[in-house]
């Protein structure tokens, strides 16, 4: 199986200035291409750093993917080190000048003479087109060490990567015929150590694999395998996904694309959705945006307007706003205030003493209000977002026959 390494570059990719999706994109791409990962790096915009990096990782990997530095301007390095780290001499492509120059007039523009550097090639490489930017990637096939090496500069720009990558440099690419096939597994409400505990040797064979990843919605549990074949992989996959389907029943509430705040929309079963929030700052309703039976909501933490919503001043002066008592009232508030048919609530406690605490609450209107408490210190944006995740998983538990073993 060939042996990958990327290499973003970028100085606002090292400083943290832009998040690195490219390089995320690019290791799924390959893992599902059954070519397998080494290495990831970030380096900033210095020619001797990036030369040195690309000349080691040739040493060690198949393919190597560069990201970046493709642009007109001076800091713009990664065909200077790639010229550099084979020893080979940049020269002016005519066919590749030409068509910068047209791209400029087809816009009524004149070509800035820096970008002459982006009609660059070297003996070993061949443009890669770039319909939608100025800056053509390279495809570079050469030999290192008697072995043959593939190095590939990708521009930055994440719409610009991905095109190319998939229009021009896949074709190009002698991928390995082994099938690689995966399932996630998405589950909530137990730890990531609880779920390795439970899974045991599971977690610690090679082909299937089986690895956690904690996320903000829970805990996903990847379940992968690689053979020659898809038939031999499904054969491997399967009963190594039905392992940990079974030991995390309880807790499983999709898989793969599916979404949680999708699968309580599907629970829903056709009913609406009311929202009332203390405290969580609408990010619930944020989760829930985009779902169709969400129908209604409110977000305050003002007194007067939520007793309008039906919290009581009783319950408001003796058990105070962030008690599970105030939730289970806002809950039926959302039912009858906001006219939907199921009402959620959800209060949360972000600042001061009592800072962490949460109570969710759910109201289907069947006489059973269901509630679930947390108390998990953090600063006011976890606790917000905790809040409302941990309300959507009520919901679904809630809102599913069978709850979580559904």
């Amino acid at each position: 199986m060939p042996i990958a390494e990327i290499i973003s570059v970028g100085t606002e990719l090292l400083f943290g200035e832009i998040v690195d999706s490219n390089a995320a994109f690019l290791a799924r791409e390959l893992a599902g291409r059954g070519v397998t990962l080494h290495r990831k790096t970030v380096l900033g915009d210095n020619l001797h750093r990036l030369t040195d990096a690309i000349h080691t990782a040739l040493g060690r990997a198949d393919l190597l993917l560069l990201g970046g530095g493709l642009g007109p301007t001076d800091d713009d390095l990664t065909r200077e080190a790639v010229a550099a780290a084979l020893q080979e001499t940049p020269t002016e492509d005519p066919e590749l000048l030409a068509w910068l120059r047209g791209l400029y007039e087809s816009r009524g523009r004149t070509m800035p003479e820096i970008n002459r550097k982006q009609a660059w090639l070297i003996p070993s490489a061949q443009a890669l087109p770039n319909p939608v930017g100025t800056a053509p990637g390279w495809f570079v096939r050469t030999l290192w060490q008697g072995q043959e090496r593939l190095i590939v500069a990708l521009p930055g720009p994440p719409r610009e990567m991905q095109k190319m990558w998939r229009e021009q440099v896949l074709p190009r690419l002698p991928l390995p015929s082994a099938t690689l096939l995966h399932t996630t597994i998405h589950t909530q409400g137990i730890g990531e150590s609880n779920i390795a505990e439970l899974l045991g040797d599971l977690t610690r064979q090679a082909n299937p694999s089986v690895a956690t990843y904690a996320r903000r919605t829970g805990v996903d549990v990847r379940v992968a395998a690689s053979a020659p074949s898809e038939a031999e992989a499904q054969a491997l996959l399967h009963p190594a996904r039905e392992q940990v389907r079974a030991a995390l029943k309880k807790w499983t509430w999709g898989e793969d694309d599916q979404t949680l705040p999708g699968a309580v929309q599907a629970a829903l079963g056709g009913r609406t959705l009311g929202v009332i929030e203390a405290g969580s700052g609408g990010v619930l309703c944020t989760l829930l945006a985009d779902q169709a039976g969400f129908l209604d909501a409110a977000v305050t933490q003002d007194h007067r307007r939520l007793i309008t919503l039906g919290l009581t001043p009783v319950t408001l002066q003796d058990q105070g706003l962030y008690s599970e008592q105030a939730a289970r009232e806002l809950a039926a508030g959302a039912r009858e205030h906001l006219g939907a048919q199921v009402g959620l609530a959800v209060v949360a406690c972000t600042h001061g003493e009592g800072a962490g605490q949460t109570h969710a609450a759910l109201d289907t209107g069947e006489g059973d209000v269901r509630t679930l408490s947390l108390n998990w210190p953090g600063d006011a944006a976890q606790v917000r977002d905790r809040a409302a995740v941990s309300a959507l998983g009520l919901a679904l538990r809630g809102l599913r026959p069978g709850g979580w073993s559904a």
